[in-house]
């Protein structure tokens, strides 16, 4: 159980699942003064997860560890930066137990990196949840999304979930229904596509002012679309630069549009691609066919709900 706010206590060990996510639609303007591409992005959760198990420890510090060896366990982690930035930021407010306030997490990986599902801004968004539960801080979701913003801009969204409109830089989170779409089809393409190289890409091809993006918001009747309605729509300027850089991620999505007959969009800024059912049988058998034509794809719930320590108590 976890103790009253106010309280010496610490809560026992706590598992949380941190899923990951796909833009439906991803519209991004040219940089702007302050270095920062403005964006509009509907974002919602997949069932597909990576899994947090955070354990109090004496002495006081923290340890990470995580089974994905290519990953780094130092500050490069956004799990660490998490963990290091509520420690720091709520100095003054976490109880005084002792030398019973250090934290060790390891982290089960899942989601694949470099990816565009957001693995590692959920894994970091999922720890500063629940270190405010472990560490009894009472921190409000404004608080910690004022901490989720200094980390990434996809990681205040992980604090709302599982549909919502991301702003600004992505740190302006605007739930909204998900999809009545409910299974996504997730093709791995095994194609690093890192975000800076991305952007740098777009910038290098930047519209001019008379060809800047619309930003403006997600119609809210498209979450009550079928798939065939709902795809058509679905947009993201990543796309073309992700394309130009990965030429045979390129000719994957066509051949993939012609196997399938229907649209595949790619998430964030890439590499992974996906394409919606509304039927979780059509899904499966859509997947089974892109693995047998050697590319790994993953039939997934969208908006799943979430079954860990963090929602159904510990």
């Amino acid at each position: 159980m976890t103790p009253p706010r106010g309280s010496c206590e610490v809560v026992a060990r706590m598992h949380v699942l941190a899923p990951a996510k796909i833009n439906l639609t991803l519209r991004v303007a040219p940089v702007g003064l302050d270095g920062f591409h403005p964006l509009n992005s509907w974002m919602v959760t997949v069932g597909l997860f990576d899994t947090l198990t955070i354990t109090p420890l004496q002495p006081s510090g923290i340890q990470f560890s995580c089974d994905d060896g290519s990953l780094p366990t130092d500050d490069r982690n956004l799990v660490v930066r998490a963990a290091k930035l509520i420690e720091f930021r709520t100095k003054a407010r976490r109880c005084a137990v002792g030398s019973a306030d250090g934290i060790a997490i390891h982290l089960e990986k899942r989601i694949p990196s470099a990816a565009g599902l957001g693995g590692g801004s959920s894994d970091a968004a999922r720890a500063l949840l629940a270190l405010n539960e472990v560490w009894n801080l009472g921190l409000s979701r404004e608080q910690l999304v004022e901490l989720a913003a200094r980390l990434g801009s996809d990681v205040p969204f992980f604090l709302f979930g599982p549909s919502s409109v991301c702003t600004g830089r992505g740190e302006i989170v605007r739930p909204i229904d998900p999809p009545a779409v409910r299974y996504a089809v997730l093709i791995f393409p095994g194609i690093a596509m890192p975000t800076a190289r991305v952007y740098a890409e777009f910038d290098r091809r930047r519209p001019g002012k008379e060809d800047a993006v619309n930003l403006g918001p997600v119609e809210q009747g498209w979450a009550s679309l079928s798939a065939d309605a709902l795809l058509p729509r679905l947009v993201n300027d990543l796309e073309s630069p992700a394309f130009l850089i990965s030429p045979e991620l390129a000719k994957l999505r066509a051949d993939l549009e012609v196997m399938l007959t229907r649209p595949v969009r790619m998430s964030g800024s890439g590499s992974t691609l996906f394409t919606l059912y509304d039927d979780r049988d059509a899904a499966e058998h859509a997947a089974r066919s892109i693995t047998g034509a050697g590319t790994r794809a993953a039939t997934v719930e969208i908006a799943p709900q979430l079954r860990d320590d963090l929602t159904l108590g510990n």
